[in-house]
């Protein structure tokens, strides 16, 4: 009777170490788990207060002047950017483009809501219609245009 007794409890104690370290597996994976949601929520908080618009006039024979494009854009949405090259990427009739400049239209620092940034390319382009995409955060705004 009393090996029953023994055996029960080496039993019991065994599965209590067991419970325990599967509970400290579970909390550390929640914690992981609930690190990477909150890092998530605020890219995607981060994505949402973002909204531009290319305000340039695309029947105008300002946007293409010998090898350059410039475009206005205009910060609609309530996220501040920064007024730099790293913040958008550029397409260019579907080619990644590298070499463009972003400053302020007034020359004031970042690029707060509601105000105008100068987006200067360099890019020689052919007559005809042309296609010039730009992503700020998630945020695609199309601007066509023809030479």
């Amino acid at each position: 009777m009393a090996s029953v007794s023994v055996s029960h409890l080496i039993l019991f104690i065994a599965s209590m170490m067991i419970a325990a370290s599967v509970a400290g597996v579970f909390t550390s994976s929640i914690g992981q788990l609930s690190g990477a949601i909150s890092e998530q929520g605020l890219d995607v908080s981060q994505d949402v207060r973002t909204d531009v618009e290319v305000i340039s006039d695309s029947g105008s024979d300002a946007i293409y002047d010998s090898g350059n494009i410039t475009l206005y854009v205009k910060n609609t949405g309530t996220e501040r950017l920064a007024a730099d090259p790293g913040q958008m990427d550029v397409l260019v009739d579907g080619q990644f483009v590298t070499a463009y400049e972003v400053t302020r239209a007034d020359g004031n620092g970042a690029w707060q809501p509601g105000t105008v940034v100068r987006v200067e390319i360099a890019q020689s382009l052919d007559p005809g219609d042309h296609r010039v995409q730009l992503t700020v955060n998630n945020d695609e705004e199309v601007f066509e245009f023809r030479l």
